[in-house]
């Protein structure tokens, strides 16, 4: 599966990102097309939020994975740390969060992050 369809495929199991990496890089995808739909299907109902708003002036440029901890197709649990690059009113920026998904009815799906300086 590309990154580029993971997001696009929201709902078909057969098409859901095997690992931790893989959902995150689909919902970096997600989050540079603005595509809410996949963004709230794949994120843990009890931490998803009713809806999204995207502030219309990020735009989402690259995705560099930094460390993963387990996430894997046998694992229930992993974490995913990433440096995510943007440019919002003219100006360059990084976030950086380390991620945690979890598997929800045999799906991998986002729970929480902690985003550092």
């Amino acid at each position: 599966m590309t990154t580029e369809t993971a997001h696009e495929t929201a709902g078909t199991p057969d098409r859901w990102p095997e690992t931790a990496e893989a959902l995150m890089r689909s919902r970096f995808e997600a989050f540079r097309h603005k595509d809410a739909a996949w963004l709230l299907a794949s994120w843990h109902p009890r931490a998803r939020p009713a809806e999204l708003r995207f502030d219309p002036e990020i735009r989402w440029r690259g995705l560099q994975i930094v460390d993963t901890v387990a996430g894997g197709p046998d694992d229930a649990e992993g974490i995913v740390e990433f440096r995510a690059t943007y440019v919002a009113g003219g100006q360059s920026g990084v976030q950086h969060e380390r991620s945690r998904f979890v598997r929800d009815e045999g799906h991998w799906v986002y729970l929480d992050g902690d985003v550092t300086e």
